[in-house]
């Protein structure tokens, strides 16, 4: 009896300590989604992501606090002599939280670390997603184990270009949102169960689109790059959704429709 009435007492500690850490690290994710941003932020994102200029008061706002909430518990790695600095970190947490902007989400929760290359790079990994420069070289990858790899002067340059359709941080981040469910396959997890069908509708149709448009060396507002696969065209919808809105919307509306109703925003509002 003594031995049970013991086990009894390891067990019941062990779920107030469980209980205990929760209600800690839920209180330390309110915490720092009311920080403000830092100073140092604003004239690196004018520099490098003026989107955020764009986006209204209270989306500015979530904005920040989930970049708070990014900072504090993704590790950033260099390599390749790659230096991390504040301007790469909030650079790119700016993009990755721009994705969540309007949706009541957590803050990539598979998410534990981000490796930045000053250039694409070559990488030998399997069961990751990402793309490349049409030579082998990577600009990025996501990792369903928690990883992303990322090519500094490619997030620069889609950083700064906002017009181009092409984004490899969006598009890396599309791909862990993807895999928040524990499978890549273009459906990530959304509203109910019956939102579902229509998202299957809808991608699978324009995905079939893109495919024969490709396969007849036709080019189309989504890059061809999105024919690859189901989740590669999720991830350059995105890309397209946020920097192509207004040509999504005229080409593929009932794609537009859908992505405006996942992720909660209009692009078109932060148009000039």
């Amino acid at each position: 009896m003594g031995v049970y009435l013991s086990l009894a007492g390891l067990i019941g500690g062990g779920v107030l300590i469980a209980i205990f850490y929760r209600q800690h690290k839920t209180k330390r994710i309110r915490t720092l989604r009311a920080t403000p941003p830092s100073d140092s932020w604003q004239p690196i994102l004018d520099e490098n992501f003026n989107m955020v200029q764009r986006l209204a008061v209270d989306q500015q706002g979530q904005l920040f606090g989930a970049m708070q909430v990014f900072l504090d518990h993704v590790k950033f790695e260099g390599c390749g002599g790659q230096e991390i600095t504040e301007e790469i970190k909030v650079t790119i947490a700016a993009q990755a939280c721009l994705l969540l902007v309007g949706r009541e989400h957590k803050v990539y929760p598979r998410l534990k670390t981000i490796l930045v290359y000053p250039h694409t790079y070559k990488s030998g990994a399997s069961g990751m997603f990402g793309g490349d420069n049409g030579q082998g070289a990577r600009l990025g990858e996501s990792w369903g184990c928690g990883v992303v790899v990322l090519s500094w002067n490619s997030v620069e340059g889609g950083a700064r270009n906002l017009k181009d359709g092409h984004n490899v941080t969006m598009h890396e981040f599309a791909h862990q949102l993807d895999q928040e469910d524990g499978s890549a396959d273009g459906a990530p997890i959304l509203a109910s169960r019956s939102a579902y069908s229509a998202w299957a509708h809808v991608l699978s149709k324009d995905y079939t689109q893109l495919c024969k448009k490709t396969k007849r060396g036709k080019r189309d507002v989504i890059d061809n790059y999105g024919a690859t696969n189901p989740a590669e065209f999720f991830a350059v919808s995105t890309e397209t959704f946020f920097e192509k809105p207004k040509q999504l919307q005229d080409n593929h509306p009932d794609l537009f429709d859908e992505l405006q109703s996942y992720y909660k925003v209009n692009p078109l509002e932060w148009t000039d």
